[in-house]
């Protein structure tokens, strides 16, 4: 069974420990911190039943989950674009990109069907998401960018018709930054440490 997540032994809350990780990359509405306080609160106590996610130190969640995806979401550009979350699992990156860039309409795909109910739960009355309960590439819509944080990337980039953002340990981004196809950014190494980066491709026309 899965365990749920306590709390960070020190007095940190939820909002200090995201802001102080991630405030120097953007600034987040008191109704931003709330939406992401509300998926992280409802994460623990699905997590008791439901395996949604090993991490079960506060900090530690914040930064790998929330921080990371925000990082994402941070590189998107700025006009409004339309953002697949392959094999969203608990949520991660697509949830915290749509809390940032609520203008951005976001699809978050998974399979797995009580990880589904918990993504339509998480974001109930959110008019900027969609949860598809199948997998990424029966999904017949084409989508600005295709995102994932937990899939190999291989069957993600399969998918990018446009662009592609993945957040990857540095080795794996190291072997999907010569995939063809793609023209690929520098890798952008995450502030966090653990050897973790945001690997951005575009699609070469033919």
């Amino acid at each position: 069974m899965a365990r749920p997540l306590p709390r960070s032994k020190d007095k940190e809350t939820f909002e200090e420990l995201l802001a102080r990780h991630f405030s120097s990359f953007a600034s987040l509405s008191p109704g931003q911190l709330a939406l992401l306080k509300g998926h992280y609160e409802l994460l623990v106590r699905w997590n008791r039943v439901l395996n949604l996610t090993a991490i079960r130190r506060l900090e530690e969640a914040v930064v790998r989950h929330y921080c990371e995806s925000l990082f994402l979401g941070v590189h998107l550009p700025a006009e409004a674009v339309s953002v697949l979350d392959v094999g969203s699992g608990a949520g991660f990156p697509g949830i915290p990109i749509a809390v940032l860039r609520p203008d951005c309409a976001v699809v978050l795909a998974e399979s797995h069907q009580r990880k589904a109910a918990f993504l339509r739960e998480a974001t109930r009355d959110w008019p900027n998401v969609r949860v598809e309960a199948r997998r990424a590439e029966e999904i017949r819509q084409a989508f600005d960018w295709v995102v994932s944080r937990a899939v190999r990337w291989e069957e993600v980039v399969a998918l990018a018709q446009r662009r592609v953002g993945l957040l990857l340990g540095d080795k794996d981004a190291e072997a999907a930054s010569v995939a063809p196809g793609f023209t690929w950014e520098p890798v952008i190494p995450l502030a966090w440490g653990e050897r973790r980066v945001l690997l951005v491709g575009s699609r070469v026309s033919e």
